[in-house]
């Protein structure tokens, strides 16, 4: 069987989008650009299935970097499966966040398919052999074609939905006019444990940003730190 991972390009774009800075605990303030995580999760809500990963490659800025300061009420608790209900004024906390407006990027991804035998055990029960990359490459390109997801894209925050569309062919251009050096940025979130015992562990990397793109490093390169 051949087999080929296809790259894809998504344009999204929202009026406000916060990609949390994991180092302040507190106030929440957003990266500058979206982060390859978030970019992935966008992906995921479109169309995901445990015969595939989507390994995000490029971040194109199609709008300057522009920045709102807000306050939100937030719930300072969860609620319990045994529990009633939460009295939110009891537990209601006042947050200010500093997030991006007027966002609009180009996302580019390839659709990764992992053969039976590398998935998860538990996963494997459930396979069909006949499986194949075609198959879903044209699930996902029929579902973003037709504006599909099986829920709502966001840009960071849920509160901050999006509005996307596929980019056929996925031609590289360039971004904004405009370089810089993002500094330290989350990269993902890497689940060893596909049972959850033990936590996830952050991944980051070093961003620069050339000419409006954001060049994304492969997960196994050393430019991921760990």
């Amino acid at each position: 069987m051949e087999h080929f991972d296809k790259e894809y390009c998504l344009e999204v774009w929202g009026d406000f989008a916060c990609f949390t800075r994991p180092e302040l605990k507190v106030e929440r303030v957003s990266y500058d650009v979206i982060t390859p995580s978030a970019a992935r999760a966008i992906f995921d809500a479109i169309f995901w299935k445990p015969a595939i990963r989507w390994k995000v490659t490029r971040i194109e800025v199609l709008r300057p970097i522009r920045w709102m300061s807000i306050k939100r009420n937030e719930v300072g608790t969860t609620m319990s499966p045994k529990s009633s209900g939460i009295l939110i004024e009891e537990q209601r906390q006042q947050r200010s966040s500093l997030v991006l407006r007027d966002v609009r990027y180009r996302i580019f991804a390839v659709q990764e398919f992992i053969p039976v035998g590398k998935r998860p055990r538990e996963q494997q029960l459930f396979d069909h052999h006949d499986e194949n990359p075609g198959k879903y490459n044209a699930m996902f390109e029929r579902r973003a074609g037709k504006g599909q997801c099986f829920n709502q894209p966001y840009l960071g925050c849920r509160e901050f939905s999006c509005n996307f569309k596929l980019i056929e062919p996925a031609v590289k251009g360039d971004g904004i006019d405009e370089t810089r050096d993002l500094g330290i940025m989350l990269y993902d979130m890497d689940f060893k444990d596909p049972f959850g015992e033990k936590p996830a562990e952050a991944m980051f990397f070093r961003a620069k940003m050339e000419h409006g793109v954001v060049v994304v490093p492969d997960r196994e390169s050393e430019e991921v730190l760990r």
